[in-house]
Parts: structure tokens; sequence; C-alpha cells
């Protein structure tokens, strides 16, 4: 008799994407999800998400990413959706130097509404569209370097939603930090003798140690093991259903889009 295993559950991570209007938020989002690249992409309104599993390390994800509206005209709608994330992704373009310098005031507002500890959450600094020629760029990699040791944000990847570049790796990255500040908590927890509810994951709000690995440029978040949830190595997924039954310590985000 064959030796039946249950099936793994995947756990559920909340991912939200911030930066300025136009340095392809959403051509990062649709990358990744479908494997699809629009050169046309009318700007969100207000917030969007799509779904995608995934396999790293022989564990499965399912990570539910949220695409924010770049113009200040939406914080409104924007900022409800803040609460409950597990990973940030704050991008900025390489052909737009103000981008950079846009994204202290992106985690600043992502901080406020968000109730997470500054210094104690898995921020990943983005730089997309490296595949322009080098005469177009405004962003070297001491500027990038610079900002994130002002800011103690210790993982900074490039990517390119038109080629396909790190895409991948950018959200693996995310994911692995979130992983290890989870492992922390939880040797937190035990050390001071908490009872610990193993059937959800370590939420990564308050009071936890940060991430000192998976610093630098370039594919700080490949390797091996990234699969989707089917056993395709490193392969494109259509949106899975929305997933909104699962329970969270932290308020779960409505569901609702918001497109053009």
């Amino acid at each position: 008799m064959a030796n039946m295993r249950p099936p793994q559950k995947s756990k559920l991570l909340k991912v939200v994407i911030l930066g300025d209007g136009g340095v392809g938020k959403s051509a990062l989002l649709t990358r990744f999800v479908s494997n699809r690249y629009e050169e046309n992409n009318f700007h969100t309104i207000g917030v969007e998400f799509m779904n995608k599993d995934i396999v790293v390390d022989g564990e499965r994800y399912t990570l539910q990413i949220w695409d924010t509206a770049g113009q200040e005209r939406f914080r409104a709608l924007r900022t409800p959706f803040y609460r409950g994330s597990d990973i940030c992704l704050l991008c900025y373009a390489l052909d737009d130097r103000d981008s950079l310098k846009g994204l202290g005031l992106w985690r600043n507002e992502f901080l406020n509404y968000a109730d997470v500890d500054q210094d104690k959450f898995p921020f990943i600094v983005v730089g997309n569209k490296n595949d322009i020629p080098a005469q177009k760029r405004q962003v070297n990699s001491d500027a990038v370097q610079q900002w994130c040791a002002e800011q103690k944000v210790t993982c900074h990847i490039e990517t390119s939603s038109k080629a396909a570049t790190n895409v991948t790796d950018a959200f693996v990255l995310g994911l692995r930090q979130w992983r290890h500040m989870e492992c922390v908590a939880e040797a937190e927890l035990r050390q001071h003798g908490d009872t610990i509810d193993l059937t959800r994951p370590i939420r990564l709000v308050q009071r936890r140690i940060c991430c000192t690995g998976g610093g630098g440029g370039g594919g700080g978040g490949g390797g091996g093991g990234v699969q989707d949830a089917d056993g395709d190595d490193a392969a494109m997924r259509s949106p899975g259903k929305k997933v909104f039954g699962q329970k969270r310590i932290a308020n779960q985000a409505p569901s609702t889009n918001y497109r053009l």
C-alpha cells in the first residue's frame, strides 16, 4: 500500500508594492503572476491585487500581492490596505532619481498606517527597469546603498519587468527575509516560555530582530529551490482563486479592487 501523505498546506502572506507612479509596480506584479508584459499600462486607481502560489525551499506559499496607486490623490484609497502586511516592496525606477528619493515618504506612510516596527519588518528595495541603456540611468548603486544604509534596509535588488530579469527573485528575497524573522520571533517566544500555535505563522508586527542577511544588489534573492505550486522551477502562473477564508491575527484586507 502506498504511503499516503496529507497535502502540504500553503501559508498565506500579504505583500504590498509601493512607489511613485510610473516606476513599474503593476508591470512587476503582472510579470511575476502571469509572465506577461504590457508596454502601455494604465495607472492603478486605489489598489488591486493578485495571488501567486509558489514553492520556495520545499515550503508552499500563497502570496497575496497588493499593487497600490502612486499618485498622492489616491492615498485615502490605498492606506487602509496596509494593515496585516507581511512584506513590503519599495519600488523605484533606475531612470528616475526622484523615485528613489521618494521611497522615504512611501516607507513613512506605510509605517504610519501599517502599525509595524520600522526596524523589524521585511522591506525590500526594488530598482525596476534595469534593461535600459547605461546612458539613461539616473540611479547608481552607490546612491541606493547609501539610501538603504540610512533607512536600515538590508535587501536591495534590480529587476526588469520587460526582460523578466530578477522578478521572481525579488519576491523570493522578501519571502526568505520574512521567514528568517519568523524563526527569530518563534525562538524569542520559546525563550520567554510563551505558547506557540503551530497551525498559523508567527505575525511579524512588533518586537522582532531585524534580518541581517540577503543584502546587496543584483540577484540577492536568487538561488535554487524556487518553484511554483505545481512544481515547475521558477515558472510563472496565472493568478489563482482569491483567498480570504484563512484566519489572521492582523486585520484582513477587504475584497475590493479599484481598476481603471
